[in-house]
């Protein structure tokens, strides 16, 4: 029997290796993203590769939006029974100078987002008695300057992620955390251009502050989220774990 995953915010970076990932473990992959047509690289990509996967475009902040999406996801791959929580934006400044609409836009895509995935998806999986909920956090929600709505939305996860899986765990669904550090992402060119330093010297200032001496691939996350959603992970839950290159507290 092949399962089915949802992985939000896969059209590119984090989300994009992990659908490439999970595809290449068995599963068959919804890649859900704001547009549509931007998924359909990754889709190309897994079936290739000999896999299958389905583009699907949402916005994950609506309601009506998610449950259509998930409703095709089952209708057209099958009973998600795994969800990776991965969609995601920044909105950076300075708490005086944060607008309203730079912290409901953050908090709307990462909690609320979270929130309506996994509340359309948890049918499936206690139905299946079997299910795998991953959240993408971020070491940012220890606090990071300039990213009040960000650290809260990502701290918030951590919250959420803790609750479900002593909500779910009864019904063979187990729920995580993985919280970045430095990703090499367009999302982390962006912050680069926005304080004014070119990527790769923002990569190599990053790296030297990092125990391991480089900044993180998005595979470095889709190992993990590999790990979590896997047979083997059955009996870890409620977990946040770091994949930041060493300690972060």
């Amino acid at each position: 029997m092949t399962r089915t995953a949802i992985v939000t915010g896969s059209a590119r970076g984090i989300g994009a290796a992990t659908a490439r990932r999970l595809a290449a473990d068995g599963f068959a992959v919804a890649i859900l993203d704001l547009d549509e047509s931007a998924c359909k690289t990754v889709v190309a990509e897994i079936e290739a590769a000999g896999g299958k996967a389905l583009a699907v475009g949402v916005d994950v902040s609506d309601e009506q939006s998610v449950q259509a999406a998930v409703q095709r996801v089952a209708d057209e791959l099958g009973a998600p029974t795994v969800l990776v929580n991965n969609a995601g934006i920044l909105r950076d400044n300075l708490l005086f100078k944060m607008s309203l609409s730079d912290w409901d836009s953050v908090m709307n895509v990462h909690l609320r987002g979270s929130f309506l995935m996994s509340r359309a998806t948890q049918k499936y999986m206690t139905e299946a008695k079997w299910g795998r909920i991953v959240n993408l956090s971020s070491t940012s929600a220890l606090g990071n300057r300039g990213q009040a709505n960000y650290s809260a939305a990502k701290a918030g996860l951590q919250g959420f992620t803790k609750t479900l899986a002593i909500e779910l765990g009864k019904f063979g669904v187990t729920v995580n955390a993985i919280a970045p550090g430095f990703i090499q992402t367009d999302m982390t060119a962006s912050t680069a251009e926005r304080v004014g330093v070119p990527f790769d010297q923002f990569i190599e200032f990053s790296a030297k502050q990092i125990p391991v001496q480089r900044v993180g691939q998005p595979d470095d996350i889709a190992n993990a989220v590999s790990f979590f959603v896997g047979e083997a992970a059955g009996f870890v839950s409620g977990q946040v774990l770091y994949v930041a290159g060493g300690p972060t507290s």
